[in-house]
């Protein structure tokens, strides 16, 4: 049975193959999307500057694992995605977005191409199952679909030290560059699977696949190799200071969430990679509907002590007109905790002024940026 099916099922959280090793350290546990996984081991700061300064691990086991394949897989999962799948070569990775008809974002993935007939897809946390079913609608004659999301394991080493650590444990022969995915070679270790040169930090590292019964001594190896064990907490912080988008908080299917205003589609999104429109795909068309001054996502940065930025904060013109409202937010652990923010935002450039309505009688200055931020 699959993992996420099972704590459906059950009502009760699943523990990944790194639960007791997070107990071992102390780490904080909490219920994340129907998994049980730490919060922090520390605190969230250290556990971030430790990351943006050195190496950190985390325990992202809770991702899916899809395997897509069949001859013409490429041009099968192109017609679904925002990326322009065909143009990844055998051994790299890239960043898609999938949209249904009406062009709202059901959700992001990260995938790999291992062969002109193979790719590896990492479904979020929370969408396993939607998606595998969303898939399994657009099969078409010879292509197959996979779940291999409970027998694996996902590992991530991030941060500037990753390279050494990853080399002092698995061997010189295991680096790999960004964006880029190739089988494990023979370790000393005995670990199998795969590794890629992706991450969800901003920072160079690695995501690792493993079977379940490997990653407990991946795990702590890694460690005592010197990195840093990391909880969700400053996953989240990490990945809010390079402005990548959180699924079901960014952005939400129309089918799962009721608030009109986190159904968007690519251009919305304003990420600078993964929409290629010199290809059909599903919900093409809103995409390419939009005018200038139509909502973008946007990051903002305070400019004067106050309230620290939150999801759903209202944002306003210098005049105090609504122009939009906050999905992200939080101090920069990087930037001595400034408030740090994004959201989607009517008719702003980088550079322009607006103000976040902070608390009902509190309106902070920022600036508009394109992130990241650090």
């Amino acid at each position: 049975m699959h993992l996420f099916a099972q704590s459906m099922e059950t009502s009760k959280p699943v523990r990944t193959a790194l639960y007791g090793e997070h107990l071992k350290l102390n780490g904080n546990i909490v219920d994340f999307h129907g998994f049980e996984l730490p919060i922090w081991y520390t605190n969230i700061t250290q556990e971030h500057l430790a990351c943006r300064r050195e190496s950190g691990i985390f325990d992202v086991s809770h991702m899916g694992v899809f395997r897509f394949s069949g001859h013409g897989v490429k041009q099968w999962l192109q017609g679904l995605a925002s990326q322009q799948v065909t143009a990844i070569e055998s051994g790299r990775c890239a960043y898609t977005h999938f949209m249904d008809e009406s062009g709202c974002i059901i959700d992001d993935m990260i995938f790999a191409v291992t062969s002109d007939d193979e790719i590896l897809g990492v479904p979020n946390a929370s969408m396993i199952e939607v998606m595998k079913d969303w898939f399994d609608a657009h099969l078409t004659e010879g292509i197959t679909l996979e779940n291999l999301s409970s027998e694996y394991s996902i590992i991530a080493l991030q941060g500037p030290n990753s390279k050494d650590v990853c080399e002092k444990v698995l061997g010189k022969e295991n680096h790999i560059g960004r964006f880029r995915w190739k089988p494990l070679s023979t370790n000393e270790l005995g670990i199998d699977g795969w590794i890629q040169g992706t991450g969800y930090t901003g920072e160079n590292g690695y995501e690792i696949f493993i079977p379940n019964q490997q990653a407990p001594l991946l795990w702590s190896s890694l460690v005592a190799a010197g990195s840093t064990p990391i909880g969700l907490g400053a996953r989240d912080t990490l990945r809010l200071e390079k402005g990548y988008l959180l699924s079901g908080q960014d952005f939400a299917w129309s089918k799962l969430n009721d608030d009109p205003f986190l159904h968007r589609d690519s251009w919305e999104t304003n990420v600078p990679f993964g929409l290629h429109l010199e290809h059909e795909f599903i919900g093409k068309e809103k995409v390419v509907s939009h005018g200038t001054d139509d909502a973008r996502w946007w990051g903002l940065v305070q400019l004067e002590k106050g309230p620290m930025p939150r999801p759903g904060k209202e944002i306003l013109s210098l005049d105090g007109e609504v122009c939009g409202r906050l999905t992200s937010g939080a101090p920069s652990p990087s930037l001595d905790r400034t408030g740090i923010g994004m959201g989607y935002i009517n008719g702003v450039s980088a550079g322009d002024e607006v103000l976040i309505q902070s608390s009902p009688k509190k309106r902070i200055r920022a600036r508009v940026v394109r992130p990241p931020f650090v």
